[in-house]
């Protein structure tokens, strides 16, 4: 389904951000620069032996506000580690070449997950991840449904802005749903709350009060159990909320459960696409009817054949050219 199109957002020259991307985030990067109405600044990547890289701005950034667009999701070309170098090590060479402001805008966050102990002497990698970001001299963070919006707000000292898919998704699944009696559901309880504010954002935008539930869920030394579906759905539409999917595994359980307890039909709905190659077993006959995901990470290419039938994306380029726009306009004033 499509969004609207987004208004190009005017900037000038001596205020805007100059927004760089290294290549790999190039295309999702383009789409947020010809949103704010000003073309991606220059910069060269070159590759050496042994899996050393570099990246410099061929533009001039002396005193200027800047940011870098990275999302730091591993895939085939990359892993999560390389990618996060990537964005530390530029926005080093942005400051040592007079960069007054950076910010980092990372539509995914590589271990975001890791943000608590779940064993003894466990790291808490998110924290380590956080002051990777401050000592390489990053100003500000935004990024978008982060795993655990408490462990990502304390972890980080330097300002930040959570963005949220939810408004987008809603936008997109409003026209489908109509009249129809609809139930939000979270796969999991961890996510009950990320769920119920999908809920309150699609009730808003229907006008009408929507029902909640959640699929009971437990895992254990990687051994996830519990099926049971909380909540009425028998005749619903129902919207599954998670805020990523790499597997598939545990929408998947949520999906059948729901169809167990009578749903008319199943959507899901997650900011991050983080697809595996074991997500395929989602596009089987017992998976949901539709799945809608955001372009925050490039889409695997063995699933590009689902794009237009049971696979929807989502732009949040529109929302993070608003907030980037939104941020240069108040840097500039203050």
């Amino acid at each position: 389904m499509a969004l609207p199109v987004a208004t190009m957002l005017p900037t000038s020259d001596s205020c805007a951000m100059m927004p760089f991307a290294p290549s790999r985030s190039a295309p999702f990067a383009r789409a947020v620069a010809e949103l704010l109405g000003s073309p991606l600044s220059p910069s060269e990547e070159r590759e050496f032996d042994g899996g050393e890289h570099k990246m410099r701005p061929l533009a001039d950034v002396q005193g200027r506000t800047v940011c870098v667009i990275q999302s730091t999701c591993g895939d085939a070309q990359a892993s999560a580690n390389d990618k996060l170098c990537r964005l530390l090590f530029f926005v080093g060479a942005l400051k040592d070449a007079g960069a007054r402001h950076v910010t980092a805008v990372v539509p995914y966050l590589a271990y975001a997950r890791k943000d608590r102990r779940t064993q003894p002497r466990d790291p808490v990698t998110t924290r380590y991840v956080a002051a990777m970001f401050e000592a390489a001299g990053i100003d500000r963070v935004v990024v978008l449904d982060v795993h655990n919006e408490a462990a990502f707000d304390n972890a980080f000292r330097c300002p930040t802005v959570r963005l949220e898919a939810a408004e987008v998704f809603a936008t997109a699944l409003a026209a489908d749903l109509g009249n129809k009696s609809v139930v939000v559901a979270s796969p999991d309880v961890g996510g009950v709350k990320r769920a119920q504010r999908m809920r309150e954002i699609l009730a808003h935008r229907l006008e009408r009060d929507i029902d909640f539930a959640f699929v009971e869920k437990r895992r254990a030394r990687g051994v996830v159990s519990g099926h049971a579906f909380v909540g009425q759905v028998e005749g619903s539409e129902v919207i599954l909320y998670d805020d990523m999917i790499a597997t598939g595994t545990t929408i998947l359980r949520a999906a059948q459960a729901a169809r167990r307890a009578g749903a008319a039909h199943v959507y899901v709905a997650a900011p991050h696409a983080a697809f595996l190659p074991a997500a395929m077993q989602m596009f089987g006959d017992d998976g949901p009817d539709a799945l809608l995901v955001s372009d925050s990470i490039a889409l695997a290419p063995a699933f590009s054949s689902y794009v237009g039938t049971r696979l929807r994306i989502c732009s949040v380029a529109p929302l993070f050219a608003r907030t980037i726009g939104d941020l240069s306009r108040a840097d500039h004033a203050g």
